[in-house]
């Protein structure tokens, strides 16, 4: 005679797996991201954060940059916008950052759009369109400098252009459009990358059914290209102008922040009043307030060319 056993609640939970092995290999993956995230969070924190608090804190005193120092709050924020020299410095760096802007994106769209048309050796235009991004501004700013002080003016005597005889770094009025000119040539190279992603990113075939429809170039660019690339616009447009008032290197490079201050930016005065002006206080207070200028400007930028974006 034969017994039959049937197995208990223990049993089954005793044969039963310990759980499922998505469950512990997603606990695991948590724990990598967190150990991947920390260190750049630490560096972040440490190497950023703290610097800035620090300057926000030092923005409320007298500092000098060493020595004694006593806390005098909101005086210097107080004092910053009743200082001609500041309110000339932003004047002019929103004057460049303004038109840098404008022609960087104009420029690089067209030859963005140059280089995506079928043309022979376009790869190679690729590359050397580049090649300014990856010069250093301070080497390409004193090569800029030497030709409008030396070489440009040779050549307008030796033609008998008056307004080319002399030194346009030299000229007040006319120094920052030297610092424009450099800052087009250089900067042109990053946008047309941009938008040449852009481009590849429109289907051939809308321009040929626009095409046969009978739709010409520019009508194609405005109805087809243009709304289809705007994401790329936004991101050159926010970026250009973040950088474009954040001038620096090439104006130490070529004018120094003249003649006088004529070509002084907000960088440079802070830098030429904080480290060698004994104005420390007071230039945190200035960078301060400029941080806050270029943060409001990112977000409005962004608004704005969203709210355009989605209604393209």
């Amino acid at each position: 005679m034969t017994t039959s056993s049937t197995p208990t609640r223990d049993d089954a939970a005793a044969d039963a797996p310990a759980g499922p092995p998505t469950t512990r290999r997603a606990r695991g993956l948590d724990r990598a991201y967190y150990w991947m995230v920390l260190p750049a969070f630490v560096l972040f924190f440490v190497l950023h954060t703290i610097p800035v608090l620090q300057g926000i804190f030092f923005s409320l005193t007298d500092s000098p940059g060493y020595g004694a120092w006593k806390f005098i709050g909101l005086s210097n924020y107080a004092a910053l916008f009743s200082d001609p020299r500041v309110v000339d410095a932003y004047l002019f760096t929103f004057k460049f950052a303004a038109v840098t802007t404008v022609l960087v994106n104009v420029i690089g769209l067209l030859i963005a759009l140059g280089l995506n048309a079928r043309i022979r050796l376009k790869n190679t235009l690729r590359g050397v369109y580049f090649i300014p991004y990856v010069l250093a501004l301070l080497v390409i700013g004193y090569v800029f400098s030497y030709m409008l002080n030396q070489s440009l003016p040779t050549i307008g005597r030796a033609l008998g252009i008056e307004a080319l005889s002399s030194s346009l770094l030299a000229d007040p009025d006319r120094a920052w459009l030297g610092i424009v000119v450099m800052t087009v040539w250089q900067g042109a190279a990053f946008t047309i990358i941009i938008y040449l992603a852009g481009l590849q990113t429109v289907p051939a075939d809308l321009h040929e059914a626009a095409s046969i429809d009978g739709a010409g170039p520019w009508r194609r660019f405005w109805s087809i290209t243009l709304p289809m690339i705007w994401g790329f616009f936004t991101i050159n447009v926010v970026l250009a102008l973040k950088n474009f008032l954040q001038v620096f290197d090439q104006i130490i490079a070529m004018t120094g922040g003249g003649p006088g201050t004529s070509t002084e930016s907000i960088g440079v005065l802070i830098y030429r009043g904080g480290f060698e002006g004994g104005e420390y206080g007071y230039q945190l207070a200035n960078a301060v307030v400029f941080m806050i200028v270029i943060v409001a400007f990112a977000f409005f930028q962004l608004r704005v060319l969203r709210r355009e974006e989605v209604s393209a």
